[in-house]
Order: C-alpha cells, then structure tokens, then sequence
C-alpha cells in the first residue's frame, strides 16, 4: 500500500527545547493527523498530537493562521510540512 502525501505548509520556526515547530499553513491540518516534515536534512514523520493557536490547544487548525506543534525531532525554517494520506 502506497501513501501520497499533500502539502500543506512550511516551517516557519523551531523552539529546540521545547521541540516546538510553528507552521504556516496552506491547508487546514486536525488533531490525529499525520504529517511528514521534510528538508535537505529533515525527514519526521509523526501523529499530530498537540497543536497552538496562540497559546491555546486546538483540535484544528486553519490556514493562513501560524499554529505551533509538538515535533518529534529536529526542524528548519523552510522545511516542507506534508500531511501522509494512507
């Protein structure tokens, strides 16, 4: 079985630690979804289990809003966010 993957957003910054990525969205992305973070030296593939929205947690979030998300690792500025469709 092969997944496909959408874009739906970037990197815009990272808390090391904190292990908090901010991402600037292009599509919506919800609670329970699973998203790959990649770049030249980034590759995270993981469930979305905790997001922001100006320090409240959201189940959804909305493009055009910055939103901050528990990542499992290390991220860059730019990196291409991704949600896996299975």
């Amino acid at each position: 079985m092969e997944s496909s993957y959408e874009k739906i957003g970037r990197v815009t910054h990272f808390y090391p630690k904190a292990s908090v990525a901010i991402f600037e969205l292009i599509s919506s992305l919800k609670k329970g979804d699973k998203i790959l973070v990649r770049g030249s030296t980034t590759k995270i593939e993981q469930i979305i289990d905790s997001m922001e929205s100006e320090h409240a947690q959201v189940l959804m979030a909305e493009p055009g809003k910055p939103i901050g998300v528990r990542v499992n690792g290390r991220v860059r500025e730019n990196d291409i966010v991704y949600r896996v469709k299975s």
